[in-house]
């Protein structure tokens, strides 16, 4: 497959689309292409486009040519996690692009660990993820917020997937056939940190008045796991048309 770059530009036949000092390194150095080899472009907004790698002295282009492809929905689902280790953070910004999440936020909780989130890093696994995966969209990196913040921010209508790790709360798939109804709404899956949520917290989200507490099993999971589970399992429940 020809190699393929998220270029955030508008798209119009013949354009010649500037590329940035990693995707040019990338592309000549790392993949040693050669002047006119073809690459396919997204910009979130027009689809997937062919076009061809352009080098003019010390400058790279792409030059886009025709639409590959038109542009593919996203599922109204994000996610809010309780960042841990750098290492995680990553591989979860990166998998959960993969699983669809239409935006990520990271939020602080009694027992989150990480003082500050490198919100970029995110954008940028979550752009790798994409150009990997076929996916024509990045998912929005939103900025790191109080628990309370964050959820009391959502949209209205947004249904709250509560992961709650006491397992005072049906399976995951039991809460979600409970909501069918509600399958179409916008949902955001919320995860807590290491050690889990306090007793308050959980309260709190239980409080919301569309928070849908489940399950994920008979095993404790690791914050990331749990982010990740819960993701694939909506998808798998209520998109399952589209799979």
């Amino acid at each position: 497959m020809n190699p393929r770059l998220h270029i955030p530009l508008p798209f119009t036949d013949g354009a010649a689309l500037p590329l940035t000092e990693g995707q040019q390194h990338h592309l000549a150095v790392v993949l040693r292409l050669k002047d006119g080899a073809p690459v396919r472009v997204f910009n979130g907004q027009e689809g997937e486009w062919d076009a061809r790698f352009s080098l003019q002295g010390k400058k790279a282009f792409a030059v886009v040519h025709r639409q590959r492809m038109e542009q593919a929905p996203v599922a109204d689902v994000g996610l809010l996690f309780a960042p841990v280790k750098k290492g995680p953070v990553d591989f979860l910004a990166q998998k959960a692009t993969e699983l669809g999440a239409a935006w990520l936020q990271p939020v602080r909780t009694r027992r989150t660990i990480a003082a500050r989130v490198n919100e970029m890093r995110l954008l940028a696994n979550a752009v790798e993820a994409a150009e990997q995966t076929g996916r024509m969209d990045i998912p929005r990196i939103l900025p790191f917020a109080s628990l309370e913040t964050a959820v009391l921010a959502l949209r209205p209508s947004t249904r709250l997937l509560f992961c709650d790790e006491s397992r005072q709360a049906p399976p995951l798939k039991q809460a979600l056939l409970a909501r069918q109804a509600d399958w179409g709404l916008p949902w955001a899956v919320v995860v807590g940190p290491e050690g889990g949520f306090t007793p308050e917290e959980a309260a709190f989200l239980k409080d919301m008045p569309h928070c849908v507490p489940c399950h994920l099993g008979p095993r404790l999971l690791r914050a990331d796991t749990a982010a990740l589970a819960a993701l694939a399992g909506w998808q798998m429940m209520t998109q399952a048309d589209a799979l």
